[in-house]
């Protein structure tokens, strides 16, 4: 898939772990778990060529993943604080009814939050490509196209299910900053 797509300066790896496929944009490696690696069956090659899908995305300019990537390092900061923001809030919230630690905390999950939502389309793409590729150079025969397609939707909707029970967490939250302000 990559050499179709004329990239040729992105190495496809072997890293130790289970659900551990990705992309480094930052080392330009596809790295895929033994399983998949060595794969030889539709939901390795649903995977691979997924995980190849975002390395087309990055040298394409993808705009939804050029807007994904720039979000990284706020998202990585945010991260590191957000949950101690979050716990520490909410204790303060309950121990004193002042809301302040906690509406950061809140605003930084949104933010998260907001990173997950944004993530679908990316990875929707780096699926239709993977199976637009899959389709036309017949890696695998029509009943595994159906297996693979089934293991690209069936991933894609981790995604969907994640950044949902984001949404919902998050609308716990600010419940609970609301609920206090009208108590004031």
């Amino acid at each position: 898939m990559l050499r179709d797509n004329g990239i040729y300066d992105v190495r496809v790896i072997s890293v130790e772990g289970q659900l551990t496929d990705h992309y480094n944009p930052a080392d330009k490696t596809v790295n895929l778990s033994q399983d998949v690696y060595y794969g030889r069956n539709a939901a390795a090659a649903a995977v691979a060529s997924h995980e190849c899908g975002h390395a087309v995305q990055h040298a394409t300019a993808y705009t939804m993943l050029q807007f994904r990537s720039a979000m990284v390092p706020v998202m990585s900061i945010s991260n590191n604080i957000m949950p101690f923001l979050l716990m520490i809030g909410m204790m303060v919230v309950y121990s004193t009814g002042n809301a302040m630690v906690l509406t950061i905390g809140v605003a930084l999950f949104a933010v998260a939050t907001f990173f997950s939502f944004i993530t679908l389309p990316v990875e929707f793409d780096a699926s239709r490509r993977a199976l637009a590729w899959i389709e036309s150079s017949r890696v695998v025969n029509s009943n595994e196209l159906a297996l693979a397609k089934d293991a690209l939707w069936w991933a894609a909707m981790t995604y969907v299910v994640a950044a949902l029970g984001m949404l919902a967490q998050l609308l716990y939250y600010v419940s609970i900053i609301s609920g206090r302000r009208s108590n004031d």
